[in-house]
């Protein structure tokens, strides 16, 4: 039986009751907004809201469409807040910064075009790290995020405004983006589905460089994994102003998400045999939600990385302040703006403006060994499997954890380290609610798929859905 608000109900039963005329996408739009109204003020998810008036007479439209005839696809009437990293035309795109803090595009990205063709209504951005970087959703422009769970803990990041605005039912689905776990650290916080596409699947940009730019991707975020398929299927395909992006649409075949998956092999590999530092519980935490898998006749095997850690993040450091340096380089030519920009951000430009150019290339051969080695490991298991963070959700007002399990961080980002492995191999990882630890907070658990092979993975994911679904009807007390 459907929940009474539209609010608590499944994005694609939500779709369904839309095209059917059983709700009208003004009920839905004053449902949302409502549900804005009662919660963002403490959790400050969703920035630079449009004028509720002129979102009601956009869903009025949606409305007439309709009964014209008239759908323009799954998202018909949805209300959708994008990613303040993400351009959208006529609204406010900050990326978390006070240089940008006036910055109003002429034109949406690709994937806000898409989901705008897909029916979406914009009625905001949902917030971010300063220029996306930390894991920690913070900014001089709009403050912190607050965690869905616990306000007085951070949202993770850089997608922690989304990740917030989801669990507590702000949004029916939302969109992300993903360079070191920005999809799928909020989303193991906050107790929903984040997936990191495979490189290319879902076309970013358009971007002033686009051949080199390959750490990032945008992606989908849902609190289950039928709509968070529906929504990657809005969100990919290929764009020809993207040169990168796979060819054809995606999924290109019947989606099928209940399919029999068959005795999976999954790999395990923890906390890569002591070499990751991590909190307690976490790995117990994670070892019983894959105990699930176990439980329905899969073989979970802890095995050994075989490759050596130190030399990925080598090649993590090296390849990420490569590319920073070179995108925000333009934004720190002199004093007045360095100001304006915090530490982090400054200190990785300054490592990326000292690199050799044989350094860089070095680094992306060492990516492209790591990459050979993950699929071969992956010819062995259908899926590899790490925690999705290394600590708990920590305290809103800490900019990043200093020290993990007695080990002191020499970066702002080491304390992330676990989700890079997918990242560099450009391979499909997505975060799913692994479970609670003692102190009552969520932890993800990161499951990696093989090269391209998103629907698999989102196969495997529904599976571990139906085996968890205790676990994944929790919500939030305040929802």
């Amino acid at each position: 039986m459907l929940h009474p608000s539209p609010v608590d109900w499944p994005a694609s039963a939500l779709s369904r009751a839309i095209h059917a005329r059983a709700l009208s996408c003004r009920e839905v739009m004053s449902a949302f907004l409502a549900q804005i109204d009662r919660l963002n003020p403490t959790h400050n998810a969703i920035v630079s809201r449009v004028d509720p008036d002129q979102l009601l007479t956009q869903a009025d439209q949606r409305d007439r469409q309709l009964d014209a005839g008239h759908s323009l696809g799954w998202m018909h009437g949805f209300p959708m807040a994008i990613k303040d990293l993400s351009p959208t035309a006529g609204i406010l795109t900050t990326f978390g910064s006070p240089l940008l803090a006036r910055n109003v595009p002429q034109a949406d990205s690709i994937l806000v075009e898409r989901m705008k063709a897909a029916g979406g209504i914009v009625i905001g951005k949902t917030n971010t790290p300063e220029f996306g970087l930390g894991s920690h959703t913070y900014n001089p422009v709009f403050g912190a995020t607050r965690n869905a769970w616990d306000p007085a803990l951070s949202a993770g990041g850089s997608s922690g405004g989304a990740a917030v605005a989801l669990a507590l039912r702000m949004l029916p689905v939302a969109d992300g983006s993903d360079m070191m776990g920005s999809l799928r650290n909020p989303a193991g916080f906050n107790h929903v589905f984040g997936l990191r596409p495979s490189q290319g699947l879902v076309p970013h940009g358009p971007l002033d460089e686009q051949f080199v730019s390959q750490l990032g991707t945008e992606g989908p975020m849902a609190r289950n994994v039928d709509d968070l398929a529906q929504l990657l299927a809005v969100q990919a395909g290929r764009d020809s102003r993207a040169p990168l992006s796979v060819a054809g649409r995606w999924p290109g075949e019947t989606m099928d998400l209940a399919r029999n998956t068959g005795a999976l092999r999954i790999g395990w590999l923890g906390d890569l045999e002591g070499y990751l530092a991590i909190e307690p519980g976490i790995l117990s935490v994670c070892e019983s939600a894959l105990g699930r898998f176990a439980g329905d006749g899969c073989d979970v095997e802890s095995i050994a990385f075989g490759y050596d850690p130190v030399r990925a993040w080598n090649t993590w450091i090296t390849l990420r302040a490569w590319m920073v340096a070179g995108k925000l380089s333009a934004f720190s030519t002199g004093d007045a703006q360095r100001s304006q920009i915090k530490p982090e951000a400054l200190w990785e430009i300054a490592q990326g403006e000292g690199l050799l150019a044989a350094r860089v290339f070095a680094a992306c051969a060492e990516r492209t060994a790591l990459y050979q080695h993950m699929r071969r490991l992956l010819e062995r298991y259908d899926v590899l499997a790490l925690p999705v963070a290394q600590v708990w959700p920590f305290p809103v007002e800490q900019h990043w954890p200093r020290e993990v399990a007695g080990r002191a961080m020499d970066t702002y980002h080491r304390w992330m380290e676990v989700v890079i492995y997918a990242t560099l191999a450009g391979l499909p990882a997505i975060s799913v609610p692994a479970g609670f630890g003692a102190n009552g907070l969520p932890m993800g658990l990161q499951l990696i798929g093989r090269p391209q092979a998103d629907l698999a993975l989102l196969r495997i994911a529904h599976r571990y859905e139906r085996l968890a679904s205790d676990l994944l009807s929790r919500k939030p007390a305040n929802v």
